[in-house]
């Protein structure tokens, strides 16, 4: 896999760097360096990249700001000599933060995680155009619909799959992978423990999700993004 990927700096050696950086990274493309902001809008609204190595402290717009118009499937690593600006970053829902002077083996840890996301990416899409998988129980590959999920539980090395018709899966798998598989919202994390297909949920009692005799709690961690997804889904 192959992302495409800008540069936004105004401090032409810390551009130069990143840019030689990027050129000897093989699974990175290089479609732009720009010295603000603004210089790089029309580009990238026209031709948007996957990544974008973004300065932070910069004139006119920074690059929190710039980054909230951005395309949403253009994925952003801020790079910035300030500290501070730390949480503002990840507010902005970028994939990582680095800090000047950037050294080539922090750049690829980041980076590294870019391609990853974006691989994910690509699984979910598949499981969303397919919706099947395959997972491997008792030795044998065997293929699940979507469709027939009613929730995953997590049991340390292995998860226990919930279907519609009663019956129910072990399998050796990570909820993390699963999670990263499976299409979302439509598959939500609710809780450590479990993942819920939020198509089949009827009832919720207070924060806590009921398939039949199975009270399902909704933990602190994921509580914001189910409660988004049951408000949009709610008429009041």
């Amino acid at each position: 896999m192959t992302l495409t990927c800008s540069i936004i700096d105004d401090e032409p050696l810390a551009a130069q760097l990143l840019e030689s950086y990027v050129k000897k990274t093989p699974y990175l493309e290089l479609n732009g360096v720009y010295n603000s902001a603004v210089s790089a809008m029309r580009d990238l609204r026209e031709h948007p990249v996957q990544l974008l190595l973004l300065d932070i402290q910069m004139p006119e717009l920074s690059g929190i700001e710039f980054a909230k118009i951005l395309p949403k499937d253009t994925k952003i690593i801020f790079t910035t000599a300030f500290p501070q600006y730390a949480i503002e970053g990840f507010r902005v829902s970028a994939l990582d933060y680095l800090l000047k002077p950037i050294g080539y083996q922090d750049f690829l840890r980041a980076t590294d995680k870019a391609l990853e996301w974006f691989a994910n990416k690509e699984k979910r899409n598949t499981s969303q155009r397919d919706r099947f998988m395959f997972v491997k129980s008792d030795y044998k590959l065997i293929r699940i619909a979507l469709d027939d999920i009613l929730y995953i539980e997590g049991l340390k090395d292995y998860v226990r799959i919930y279907l519609e018709s009663g019956e129910r899966l072990m399998s050796l798998m990570s909820m993390k992978k699963l999670e990263e598989f499976l299409p979302q919202p439509e598959f939500l994390r609710i809780h450590r423990s479990y993942i819920v297909h939020m198509t089949k949920v009827k009832v919720v009692d207070r924060l806590r999700i009921i398939f039949g005799d199975n009270y399902l709690p909704i933990s602190d961690n994921y509580k914001d993004q189910v409660t988004g997804y049951l408000d949009a889904h709610t008429l009041v």
